[in-house]
C-alpha cells in the first residue's frame, strides 16, 4: 500500500515538475544524462585497462 503511495505521488511530483518548472526539469535530465555516460565511460577505460 505504501509503495503504491510513494509511486503515485512521485508521478504526480514528476508531472508537476515538468508542467511548472520544464526548464529545470531538463537541466536535471541532462545532469542525469552526463553523470550516466560519464559512469559508462569509466567502466570502458576500466575494462579496456585490464586487458592492457
Amino acid at each position: 500500500m505504501v509503495k503504491k503511495i510513494l509511486r503515485w505521488g512521485g508521478l504526480a511530483f514528476l508531472v508537476f515538475f515538468v508542467a511548472y518548472r520544464p526548464q529545470s526539469a531538463a537541466n536535471v535530465v541532462t545532469s542525469i544524462g552526463g553523470s550516466l555516460l560519464d559512469i559508462a565511460n569509466g567502466f570502458g577505460d576500466f575494462f579496456a585497462n585490464l586487458g592492457g
